[in-house]
Formats: C-alpha cells, structure tokens, sequence
C-alpha cells in the first residue's frame, strides 16, 4: 500500500472547502485589531512633533544640547500622551458599546416580539422577501446571542465581539510615536547634529513614511509620500519661524 493510500479520504465538506478556497482564493487583512491607526498616527505624529519642537527650539537660538534635551523631552512626553490617550479613548468607546449591547440584550429578552419585527425589517431592507425576511428572524431569534449580534452590528454598526483592544491601541501608539520622534534627534545622537541634518532626517522619514503608509493602504506610493513630506514641512517651517520671532524677543 502507498503512503498516499494510508491517508483517510477527505470528508465531503473538507472537499468543498478546499474546492471553494481554490476557486475562489481571496483574503482580507485584519482591520479590526485596532494597531494599524494608532501605528501609523503615532510614528506620523512623532515625526511631525519632534521635528517642528527641534526647528522651534533652533530657529530660536537653541544648540546642540538644548535641542537634544527639548527632544527627548518632546519624545518621552509625546510617547506618554498618546499612549494614554489612545488607550482611554479605545477603553471609552468600548464602554460605551457595552453598554448599548446590554440595552440591546434587555429588549431582546423583555420585548422579543419587537425585537423579531425589527430584525425582519432589517433583512427587508436588504432586498430579501418579506415572508423570507420573516422566516430568518424567527429561526436566528432562537439563537439569542446570534440575534443580539445582529442586531448591534445593524444598529450600531459594531460586531461586540471584535472589538479594538486599549492595550495594543495604547502599545502601538508608545512605541511608533518614540520610533517617529527620534529619527530628527538621530543626527545629534550620533554626534553630527545640525538643524539642517535633523531636517534631513524628517523629510526622508516623512516621504518614506507617508508613501509605505500609502501601499499599506493600496494608494499610489508618491500620493502619500508628497502629501506626508508637505504636511511636515509646513508644520516644522512654521515652527521654526515662531522660534525666530520669540527667539529675537528673548534676547
């Protein structure tokens, strides 16, 4: 006997999924962990930040040292922020579903009979038959956590049970927004720093940044490489004029 021979035959529905995964083989990425907009934001946002607090801080006269330590300043207070910002806004909004989806709970146990209508006008909308629209409330209500999660995602737009996590909103943020804010301070880390070199630093980061974000998101590279390079442009250039101003008023 063949070693092909001693394995089992597939099931029928081993078959068809195989059959269906073959004819139609497309897959989507996960877009409801809640890291790919606190990532990208956070390293952008650090980028911008720092950059713009550098010019601000050079256009008005600081060196070397100064600029180092309004850096890392600006790097550890920035990291903090967002992180914390972002894990109480993602454990708010998570609150807040909760405590819809218990609503919802209550009146599908207190009030089945409307609730039943409610989600047979919910697939009449969708162009399905009314008598057809009638008979799938009724089978999917004799599941009652199926029927609830139907009705949240039809009412409010969310699947409950897929929602963002505060801790990796919160990680993603602390970390990309260091990640973004150092790459300026690189040049007078690595004991070469001038303003004109952490400038440097920011636009390539910028442009590289802004376009990778673009393929992630599969827009065109140079779109969003141009449109990151003249957002954080603007911001350092104007920063670096403040600087300028306050800078000639101090002294």
């Amino acid at each position: 006997m063949t070693p092909a021979q001693d394995q089992p035959a597939p099931s029928p529905d081993e078959t068809d999924d195989a059959v269906r995964g073959e004819a139609h083989g497309h897959q989507h990425r996960d877009v409801s962990g809640g890291w790919l907009r606190p990532a990208v934001f956070g390293a952008m946002d650090g980028l911008v930040t720092n950059v713009s607090l550098i010019a601000g801080v050079g256009g008005g006269g600081g060196h070397g040292h100064t600029i180092v330590l309004a850096g890392l300043a600006g790097l550890a207070a920035g990291a903090f922020s967002m992180a914390t910002g972002e894990f109480v806004s993602v454990t708010s909004q998570n609150e807040l579903v909760a405590a819809e989806v218990s609503k919802e709970r209550y009146e599908i146990e207190h009030n089945p009979d409307a609730e039943l209508r409610e989600l047979a006008a919910v697939f009449r909308g969708q162009g399905i038959d009314a008598e057809l629209a009638d008979r799938v409330a009724v089978q999917i209500s004799r599941q009652p956590e199926q029927a609830l999660r139907l009705h949240v995602r039809e009412e409010l737009g969310v699947d409950h049970h897929e929602l963002p996590s505060p801790f990796v909103a919160g990680a993603a943020s602390l970390v990309t927004f260091a990640v973004g804010a150092l790459i300026p301070l690189l040049p007078y880390l690595l004991g070469f720093g001038t303003l004109a070199a952490a400038l440097l630093f920011a636009a390539i980061a910028a442009f590289v940044g802004g376009g990778l974000v673009a393929r992630i998101t599969e827009r065109p590279f140079l779109l969003g490489a141009v449109r990151q390079f003249v957002l954080a442009g603007v911001a350092a250039g104007l920063t670096y004029l403040i600087g300028i101003g306050v800078g000639a008023l101090v002294h």
